[in-house]
């Protein structure tokens, strides 16, 4: 059913993700890590698709915030789910108008951070599932000081959850511990066992991998080149060369920045400043500027109000500074965290008001000088980058359509106001962290006029307004100009060049640009244009080491997962970058810091962790292509077969209220049975063909839809059709015209017989429902269920005349019934009592686990015993002698304390353990209930 709802192209590895994710009703969730691209959302959806079919509708989906929206419409438009996204200002709404925020009959979404603010809400609700995305970001959560991971483990640690993450295991196989205790803390023992059994140099890796294979499966994109269809991605690299003034002024910042004593650069955030700092400088004169006037304003308050200078107002600077200029947010958390993890900070100066004098005069001279270049030589570059790429797309029929990043919002105002004089006017739309300036306020009144009263409209103005932007840019507007604020959350297939206005430093930034455009659904080979500045050594050596290094701009897939995965933190990477910058002043300087990073990225790129990641996480098998491919042709066959079967029924059932067309299969329906279904013209849902094809002609009144099971009309078909009386009656089915040959019920041609349906449904681990078919022809020869199936897609009529089921062929249907209900509690306790046995097993090595680092602890106290036996024969003195013995007698105290504590922790580990089995054996306990649907006599002709 979740399948057939979704209208999404049918790939056999989201498939097969999907049934891995509810293999088993006894695991406590699951990790997918696809890498990018391969549809982690889709496979979620599916999922979530088939929790709601089934009538479990507690589903809760945490996300970054930017991509909160994103989940929505993928909901919504791909599988037809509601959905809310819940934040501070949609829950008090939510409250004013009665209803609770976390109960809204849809799909729940909210950011970590609201989640975790909210923890004490989310673990009072039973979820029946919990999503997770980019699960990577919280894979330090078993860290107490990791405070939003800590939350939402512990606001989620009852519910089932699904993790996504296309980066599973980056730097430290803790990594994978982190991820599994978000899942089920059960999974592993405790963090010393972890790495006692899976880290250094005796690391069981086959025994790890055994144990990641029950909970996590990972697709690699070269397995289903055979289904997804990638285009290539080429570079352009746009030199440029800064006039004598505008180099004179990137040496004179740069001689500022390299100042050993600064006031105007807090000492706190001195590092991420300086970052700052050399990001606006290569963006644009004038973003530049009004920072450097920023910290002029600074400095006059420190000078005037000395008691400005409290450390604590630093961050709150340097936030000013971010939020200002829209740069990288998550930069800044992840910088302000470490400087957390160190309260004290560096030394704060001593004032020198002569210093500050002097700076605050510098300060001006270079932001007054910045503001006078006016139109830099880049910006100018960027017009005949423009045309370059609009030609390129001209030649292969693509959109002539532009995707420019900038890391700066005064960069992104400034080259607006450029290009709407080299003819761009009325064709530019801005994406940013606030989309607060007059034209996208009107863009966005526009789309909510149009969108009033639909499912589209979710009430949040953030998300709402990022919809509305991109979807102005899809139809209306030829150039995006976006800060980092459109690198996350925002799927533009249908814009084919990218470009790098200002080029971040770090990798993974330059790729998530890139992968607005270039992902599953581009139909064009994507341009990426770079922008160089020829007279700075270290752009030069950045822009190398991107390309040579990381891959990031040729070829099919891009930069890989694992090299990026290599780096330690973005914010590393970038602070490394930096200290060239800053400390180098001469090309030979910076070319000899540039190799030295090189070499260590080569280092790095080949160490044991690749191995290790594809060893453990990468599943090669020689028949994977054959597997998937005949996952993916058993899907379309049973869907095919589905499809078939819902179109008859609502054919039946809406014969009377809509006109069907069966060459295009779709009805328009005129007389809707319920007040919540409009008249229209109805699509089904197909994966063999688009929605929206068929004739021409469109209905003068009325709408378009696509109609699915969970529609409410859809729903309305399944209801009435399951309520209808269905009395003993004589049917005579007719194989004869049937369009495909159906051997099974040939063989019955010109025979007649018995056949009664019974619905027989299972409470254990799981609702299980099951139709079963209890047949047999005039000879007494019982028919299969499968033959029962097939002669019931067969047309038939009813025949007149019919006399009662005779009482010998009731009695027969009654035993035959019964035995096949038997049989299929049977087949259930069986499948059931085979899950029990592998959570039973996963308990079971959980608490060998806990016990091994018990053990593990009292063999180190030994160790250090011998050890220090051992120096106690080789010390001189009697003083030293008795400082030894002193510390042996502390170690055997120690010892003996373990040794008891290994006794009483398997006592308690065991008990644990022995509980949990037993709650286990409780719920596999069967409860079944059957009914009777329908008895006939059936005849084939």
């Amino acid at each position: 059913m979740a399948l057939f709802d979704a209208a999404v192209d049918l790939n056999p590895h989201q498939i097969e993700a999907a049934l891995f994710a509810i293999q088993s009703p006894l695991s406590k969730g699951v990790l997918l890590a696809d890498e990018v691209g391969l549809g982690k959302t889709i496979e979620a959806g599916i999922v979530l698709c088939q929790m709601w079919a089934e009538r479990r509708r507690r589903l809760l989906i945490l996300c970054p915030a930017s991509l909160r929206q994103q989940w929505a419409l993928e909901l919504r438009e791909k599988f037809n789910l509601p959905a809310v996204v819940v934040d501070a200002k949609t829950a008090q709404m939510a409250r004013k108008a009665d209803l609770d925020p976390l109960h809204q009959g849809a799909v729940t979404i909210m950011s970590y951070q609201y989640a975790n603010t909210v923890r004490e809400a989310i673990r009072g609700v039973e979820w029946d599932l919990v999503v997770i995305d980019e699960a990577h970001r919280l894979r330090n959560a078993y860290r107490p000081s990791n405070k939003v991971g800590q939350g939402i483990s512990w606001a989620t640690g009852h519910c089932r959850k699904l993790l996504l993450t296309a980066t599973p295991l980056q730097n430290s196989l803790l990594e994978l511990y982190g991820l599994s205790t978000l899942i089920d803390e059960q999974l592993f023992g405790d963090l010393p066992s972890f790495r006692e059994q899976f880290t250094g140099a005796n690391a069981n890796l086959e025994a790890l991998r055994q144990r990641l294979t029950s909970f996590c499966k990972r697709t690699l994109r070269n397995q289903v080149t055979e289904y997804v269809r990638y285009t290539e991605r080429r570079t352009i690299t746009r030199p440029f060369q800064p006039t004598d003034d505008e180099h004179a002024l990137y040496e004179a910042i740069t001689s500022f920045l390299q100042r050993p004593v600064s006031f105007a650069i807090p000492q706190r955030q001195r590092h991420l400043t300086e970052l700052i700092l050399r990001k606006l400088l290569a963006s644009s004169p004038l973003a530049i500027a009004d920072t450097l006037f920023t910290m002029k304003a600074r400095l006059i308050a420190l000078r005037d109000t000395p008691a400005g200078a409290a450390s604590a107002s630093d961050a709150e600077f340097v936030m000013q500074i971010v939020m200002e200029d829209d740069l990288d947010e998550e930069l800044l958390d992840d910088i302000l965290d470490e400087d957390e993890s160190d309260p004290v900070g560096p030394a704060e100066l001593e004032l020198d008001q002569q210093i500050i004098q002097e700076e605050i005069q510098l300060l001006d001279y270079l932001g007054t000088w910045a503001r006078s270049i006016g139109t830099d030589t880049k910006a100018r570059a960027l017009a005949m980058a423009l045309h370059i790429g609009f030609e390129q797309m001209a030649t292969t029929g693509a959109n002539q359509k532009a995707l420019i990043f900038t890391e700066s919002r005064r960069t992104q105002e400034y080259l607006r106001t450029h290009l709407e004089a080299e003819g761009y006017r009325g064709r530019i739309v801005l994406f940013n962290g606030t989309n607060g300036d007059s034209e996208a306020v009107c863009i966005y009144q526009d789309w909510l006029a149009r969108h009033s009263g639909s499912s589209r409209v979710s009430g949040s103005r953030s998300i709402d307004m990022r919809t509305a932007l991109v979807e102005y840019f899809r139809d209306e507007a030829a150039i995006m100009i976006a800060t980092e604020a459109a690198s996350e959350g925002v799927n533009l297939q249908f814009c084919s060049l990218v470009i790098n206005y200002d080029l971040p430093w770090n990798p993974q930034r330059v790729e998530q640009r890139i992968g607005r455009c270039h992902r599953y659904g581009q139909r064009h080979e994507v341009v990426v244009i770079n922008f160089l500045n020829e007279r700075n050594q270290a752009d030069r050596r950045v822009l190398e080491l991107l390309t040579e290094k990381f891959s990031l701009f040729n070829g099919i897939f891009g930069a890989s997962d694992d090299i990026l995965g290599t780096i330690e933190s973005g914010v590393d990477f970038e602070r490394r970058i930096l200290a060239i910058y800053q400390q180098c002043r001469t090309p030979a300087e910076i070319e000899a810091a540039f190799q030295k990073l090189r070499a260590e990225l080569d280092e790095q790129i080949k160490t044991r962790m690749d191995d290790t990641r594809q060893l453990l996480l990468e599943h090669f098998d020689d028949d994977v292509h054959q597997r998937l491919k005949l996952r993916l042709e058993d899907t379309r066959h049973q869907l095919d077969k589905f499809s078939a079967r819902f179109w008859a029924l609502t054919r039946t059932l809406l014969a009377d209220r809509a006109r069907f067309e069966e060459a295009f299969l779709y009805f328009d329906l005129f007389r809707p049975p319920l007040p919540e279904v409009l008249a229209g013209r109805y699509f089904l849902l197909s994966k063999s063909r688009p929605t929206d094809e068929g004739p021409a002609d469109i209905l003068e009144e009325g709408e378009i839809f696509r109609y699915r099971l969970s529609h409410p009309l859809g729903e309305y078909v399944l209801d009435t059709a399951k309520s209808l009386v269905t009395p003993f009656a004589q049917v005579v089915f007719d194989v004869r015209h049937h369009p495909t040959r159906l051997v099974l019920v040939e063989a019955l041609r010109g025979m007649s017989g018995y056949l009664t349906l019974t619905r027989l449904c299972l409470e254990s681990y799981e609702h299980e429902e099951y139709l079963l078919f209890s047949a047999f022809d005039e000879t007494g020869q019982s028919l299969d269920q499968e033959t029962c199936e097939k002669m019931l897609v067969c047309a038939a009529h009813i025949a007149d005349g019919l006399p009662e089921v005779p009482a010998s062929a009731a009695n027969r249907l009654r035993a035959e019934a019964e035995r096949h209900v038997q049989a299929t509690i049977s087949h259930s306790l069986e499948r059931n009592s085979r899950y029990f046995h592998e959570a039973r097993e996963k308990l079971e090595r959980w608490a060998e686990d806990l016990i091994l680092a018990a053990e593990k602890a009292l063999r180190d106290t030994k160790e250090q015993i011998k050890q220090q036996q051992r120096q106690a024969r080789l010390v001189p003195t009697l003083d030293e002698q008795k400082a030894i013995q002193q510390k042996i007698s502390q170690l055997e105290q120690q010892q003996r304390r373990q040794r008891q504590g290994v006794f009483e922790a398997e006592d308690e580990i065991l008990q644990k353990r022995n509980d949990l089995i037993e709650a286990l054996e409780k719920r596999l306990t069967h409860r079944t209930t059957t009914e009777h649907l329908f008895t006939i006599r059936w005849a084939v002709v």
